[in-house]
């Protein structure tokens, strides 16, 4: 036998055994993890080696979101109402600062304004990724621009650079229509992450706007466009050390929204309200559009792109005539003797004879009250013609129960009242138009104790009958109710977008045809021309247009906004709160009616006569003088007037002029009458409608 060592052999050497053993199996090991690893880099380094080199790449490379031109708003002949200009500003980049503090205190010295917000700037910064830009200061000058780059060496972390801005250039006039845009707040973020969706990386970009009210935020995606980026090499810490021009994108602006609005117009509507407050509409009657929708008072939008410091919007908010709110769809107003159309035709859709006269003594007494009429002398003898040319409450006390609050409330919604339009802004006011399941509705939702609660008595009509009590309307209603007194035919639905995107949106125009009788209409649409143009109407001097032949039909009204009691009221009272509305309804021409116009003042001085009427005469002018075919009948020369035979009847005269005002102010104001002429009668009333427009 042998006396060699071997590991397969128990009566060798022990100790040499082991040890061969032990080195076979690491060699075997050892041999195995080679390949192993072998095989890896291999995979590595050739089968993977695409993915891992895009990795590194990505590791070397950013790509940095860059935000699109914002689309632009436009009025209905192009003129940019919403566009974007240049803007310079200042960022700060946290990681990029040494000493924060330092480098805001050398940035206060150079742009004082900046140390009213440091710790705003400060939560900010620190709230933001890292090497994010956060914005300092936007809209800086060019002086302040320089200064800024002249002291960049001593500014670490600070970068002055050149974007785009939101600019509003008519500034107030559109300012409640179109709105506004803001940076996207921390309740923009949770409201999208609570819908379940994403949020999109652009709403971190320091630049970028969203739309806040009106038809920036109705069309905020179509306005905000495709983001596009940069595709920039950073170093280890992140900063960025060149741009790849080949690996950007181009972002894609966002598409333009084109409104029916006109801008002269809007702009004169604004102009004629001067320190008033109030809603104005004006609609084109043959398609719906609006070429007005004016809100005042009105603010800055371009306050607020930037941010608007909290002092100047809490005096905005605080105000009482409150500038940031909508009130031509958002405000709710009664009609006053604006609704009394409404009335009318209820009254002849139950029968009433239009010639039936009711004597007006300065009041109507109904149980134990007495409803006053306006004129407290009282106007006489009334029908239905006179009744609307001199505005007589106790016509429409003494007649209304006749047609009932519910025929009232029907003919009101048959006119437009007590509805919301799809216009592109949400959040309209519908109003209210009382009837008596609103009644019965009221006192369920409110939970009302009283057993006759949900009872409607017909005293309550004879509030309803002259637009007061629980009616409630817009200007915008106010307006379609006008447009569609003046057609005739057809409810007329507004229009406030034209386009979006070069899409043409279709006119609504005439809808369903509307229940009244020509003949009916014919009566009320003679009223309202008496009413502007009779030398007796409440508002006949207030109406001359001075355009040729043109002449408005139109209403007034005059509307408590409270119920005074015993105490003071109405238009003279000092306290701006307790004083009355002024309203006024009007259509133009009256004898083949293309526009429509209603305008509100909140707590005017006078009247509907005094204030609402004059200021719905100049912005119904402008109207007119834009539209081509009325400029030719303007300028056209007036037919030789005909001389009235010796002794022929000038027609009824009424009660005297003057306004819808309550009480002795009503006499005060009231002007001195100019030489007679012959009242409209019913059957003089205004042709229903021009042709539709050309699309």
């Amino acid at each position: 036998m042998s006396s060699e060592p071997s590991i397969f052999f128990s009566d060798v050497n022990e100790r040499q055994g082991s040890f061969l053993r032990r080195t076979f199996v690491l060699g075997g090991l050892t041999t195995l993890g080679g390949l192993a690893l072998t095989g890896r880099l291999a995979q590595l380094q050739v089968i993977q080696a695409g993915q891992y080199a895009t990795m590194a790449s990505n590791n070397q490379f950013n790509f940095r979101l860059v935000p699109p031109p914002r689309g632009r708003i436009l009025d209905r002949d192009g003129v940019v109402i919403a566009g974007n200009r240049p803007s310079f500003r200042v960022l700060v980049v946290r990681d990029e600062t040494k000493d924060l503090d330092q480098t805001l205190d050398l940035l206060g010295r150079l742009l004082p304004d900046t140390m009213d917000r440091r710790r705003s700037i400060i939560r900010e910064v620190n709230a933001a990724p890292r090497f994010s830009p956060v914005p300092v200061k936007s809209d800086l000058s060019w002086e302040e621009f320089a200064r800024v780059n002249l002291y960049a060496n001593e500014l670490p972390g600070v970068m002055a650079d050149m974007n785009e801005a939101r600019y509003y250039p008519f500034g107030g006039a559109f300012a409640h229509v179109i709105g506004y845009v803001a940076k996207p707040n921390d309740r923009d973020i949770q409201a999208i992450k609570d819908r379940g969706e994403k949020v999109p990386d652009i709403l971190y970009n320091p630049g970028f706007r969203i739309g806040r009210q009106g038809v920036e935020k109705s069309f905020d995606i179509d306005l905000r466009g495709e983001a596009g980026g940069n595709r920039v090499e950073v170093d280890a810490r992140g900063r960025v050390v060149a741009e790849d021009i080949g690996g950007s994108r181009q972002a894609i602006p966002g598409k333009d929204v084109i409104l029916t609005l006109d801008a002269d117009v809007q702009n004169r509507a604004l102009e004629v309200y001067g320190e008033e407050s109030g809603g104005c509409v004006v609609m084109d009657i043959r398609n719906g559009d609006i070429l007005c929708m004016v809100s005042a008072p009105s603010f800055d939008p371009n306050m607020f792109v930037g941010g608007v410091p909290s002092n100047i919007y809490n005096a905005l908010r605080d105000y009482e005539r409150k500038p940031l709110l909508d009130k031509a769809i958002y405000g709710s107003f009664p009609p006053g003797s604006t609704f009394k159309m409404t009335t009318a035709l209820a009254l002849l859709d139950a029968g009433v004879n239009p010639a039936e006269r009711v004597n007006c003594t300065g009041g109507y007494r109904y149980g134990n009250r007495t409803f006053r009429c306006w004129k407290r002398g009282g106007h006489g003898s009334m029908d239905m013609h006179n009744a609307i040319k001199n505005s007589c409450d106790t016509y429409f006390y003494h007649l209304c129960n006749r047609a009932g609050v519910d025929r009232i409330a029907r003919v009101a919604e048959d006119l437009g009242f007590n509805q919301v339009y799809e216009i592109g802004i949400g959040g309209q006011s519908r109003g209210t138009m009382p009837s008596r399941a609103w009644k019965a509705d009221y006192a369920r939702r409110t939970r009302a104790t009283h057993p006759d609660a949900g009872t409607w008595y017909p005293g309550e009509t004879l509030s309803v009958a002259i637009g007061q009590g629980a009616v409630s309307t817009t200007a915008l209603q106010l307006a379609v109710m006008t447009a569609r007194l003046a057609h005739g035919r057809k409810a007329i639905t507004p229009r406030l977008i034209k386009s979006v995107g070069g899409v043409e949106r279709p006119a609504p125009g005439a809808g369903r045809d509307l229940p009244f009788s020509e003949e009916h209409l014919d009566i009320v649409r003679a009223g309202m021309a008496a009413v502007a143009n009779d030398v007796t109407g409440t508002a006949y001097r207030a109406s001359q247009l001075g355009l040729g032949d043109i002449q408005m039909a139109g209403k007034t009204g005059t509307a408590q906004s409270r119920d005074y009691g015993t105490g003071s009221r109405g238009p003279r009272d000092a306290v701006w709160t307790r004083r009355d509305h002024a309203l006024f309804v009007a259509f133009a021409p009256h004898d083949a009616p293309r526009y429509a116009i209603a305008l509100i003042i909140q707590h005017a001085p006078s009247g509907g006569s005094a204030d609402a009427a004059p200021r719905a005469r100049e912005i119904m002018k402008t109207v007119l003088l834009k539209d081509p075919d009325m400029r030719a009948r303007i300028e056209r020369p007036l037919p030789p007037e005909a001389v009235a035979p010796a002794g022929a009847d000038e027609g009824e005269l009424g009660a005297g002029p003057g306004g819808e005002v309550t009480g002795a102010a009503a006499e005060e104001i009231a002007p001195a009458a100019p030489a007679r002429r012959r009242a409209p009668t019913a059957t003089s009333g205004p042709r229903p409608y021009l042709s539709e427009p050309p699309q």
